[in-house]
């Protein structure tokens, strides 16, 4: 990314979008105080969403929607149009931002093509679209642990079926918010859009038919590049999300993918330990730990452009360079279309390279244009620290949009330490760390995860 491309990203803001977003704003007030108990000024702000969209193909429902909600008369259909409305409100804000982005770094983007589904039973889905409608009458501030307590059975059906895991997760995470804050009433302030965007989500995906973003709709065969790794950690949960450049075998144009694995974890299990979690997958971990890339047969892409990576369909191929890949690759690889319920400001994480920069604090400087550094989301698995990104001049990183500016994500990074050049990636001690301190620390504490396996081994064989 040169001097000129980020002057061209940063260069104001998009027309319409703080109108947009003051849309959302009202909307997201409206829920706090529940749909059930609207006043003259909480519905003027749903007709405004629904005035917005009046030219739209939304614009009947949703007008039809609202009316019907101010009078009191809320019916299923209606919540899930409001939802919707919202949700779309989001993607139009995605879109300039994301267009912004695009046009700046002359990044190809594949149209969105709606992949064939047939429709699904609705089965669990009920019972949880049932709890999130009466979230939304009773409003965040009516929530307490009776309300939290009724999602519980709703859960645990989904969780019986792999296909709707994924939203089992989401709801799972809303609930524990919720029962941690009860009673919201008490609460100095409420986390509105948060919250909001977790509950429009899951009613979309609990609507009949809706397909899940992670559901294959074809196969895809190529050579793998990784760029680099984006570690995802939570107490009960680790995910690695590999961004990198797909050549596909066909020969047709270089395209941008990632690839994600997960493990459930403890929280006792952090820093270089994560990756021994992992160790289902050898040839991914080995492919990020030694920059080599992976050879692909047949493995299974999602309408997102993501690679549901499969260890029998991949092989470790040759070296590749993640900081040679984004030079010499970059540039002219086509980006996945972005389906409609991933379009949000906040899901942007494109991969970018940046080079001949300086670092102050956390902030990077570029032909005299800032950008914000984001240090808090450096993996603690991994060689990668604050101190070389300040030392740095190059870099491979996420751009990404967060509290209301972009933000630099580095996932890998060359600099220079006491006149040496070094290099530190992410996903370099994927096989276990290489910093001798870091060696010995390890030692001393002792394998947690060899551990709690072989204490869980012995309470199974019992």
């Amino acid at each position: 990314m040169l001097g000129v491309q980020l002057a061209a990203l940063l260069d104001g803001e998009v027309p319409g979008v703080e109108e947009t977003l003051d849309l959302v704003a009202g909307f997201d007030a409206a829920l706090v105080h529940g749909f059930a108990r609207l006043d003259e000024e909480q519905a003027g702000r749903l007709a405004a969403v629904a005035g917005a969209l009046r030219d739209t193909p939304l614009g009947p429902a949703v007008g039809e929607a609202v009316e019907k909600i101010t009078a009191g008369s809320i019916g299923d259909e209606h919540l899930g149009v409001l939802a919707g409305a919202r949700t779309a409100l989001f993607g139009a804000v995605h879109d300039a931002r994301l267009g912004r982005l695009d046009a700046a770094l002359g990044r190809s983007r594949a149209s969105w093509e709606e992949p064939a589904s047939a429709p699904a039973a609705d089965g669990p889905l009920g019972a949880s679209r049932s709890w999130l409608q009466e979230l939304a009458i009773t409003g965040w501030r009516g929530v307490d642990h009776d309300l939290v307590s009724a999602s519980d059975q709703a859960i645990s059906a989904l969780l019986g079926e792999s296909r709707l895991r994924r939203l089992a997760v989401l709801l799972d995470g809303l609930v524990a918010e919720l029962r941690a804050s009860c009673p919201v009433a008490t609460m100095d302030h409420v986390p509105a859009r948060r919250w909001a965007d977790l509950w429009a989500r899951a009613l979309l995906l609990t609507q009949p038919g809706v397909q899940g973003v992670a559901e294959p709709v074809g196969v895809v065969s190529g050579r793998f590049l990784p760029l680099g790794v984006d570690v995802h950690e939570h107490g009960t949960a680790v995910q690695i999300q590999v961004h990198g450049v797909l050549e596909p075998a066909d020969g047709s144009s270089a395209r941008l993918m990632r690839t994600s694995v997960a493990a459930t974890k403890v929280d006792t299990i952090v820093g270089p330990a994560l990756w021994r979690l992992l160790d289902g997958y050898p040839a991914l971990l080995r492919a990020l730990a030694e920059h080599r890339s992976a050879d692909l047969a047949d493995v299974p892409l999602t309408a997102a452009g993501d690679l549901l990576w499969r260890e029998d369909q991949a092989t470790v191929g040759e070296p590749a360079d993640p900081f040679a890949t984004a030079r010499l690759r970059l540039a002219d690889a086509l980006a996945p279309a972005v389906p409609p319920l991933e379009r949000h400001p906040v899901r942007i994480a494109e991969p970018v390279l940046l080079e001949g920069y300086t670092i102050n604090g956390d902030t990077l400087d570029l032909d005299g244009n800032t950008l914000a550094v984001d240090l808090d989301r450096l993996p603690g698995c991994g060689p990668l620290t604050p101190e070389l990104v300040a030392a740095s001049s190059a870099c491979v990183g996420l751009l990404r949009w967060d509290g209301g500016r972009w933000l630099l994500q580095p996932l890998a990074v060359q600099a220079t330490v006491k006149r040496k050049a070094v290099e530190a990636h992410g996903g370099d001690w994927a096989l276990g760390p290489t910093d001798p301190k870091v060696v010995k620390a390890e030692a001393r504490a002792g394998d947690a995860v060899a551990v709690l396996r072989e204490r869980a081994g012995r309470l199974l064989r019992k």
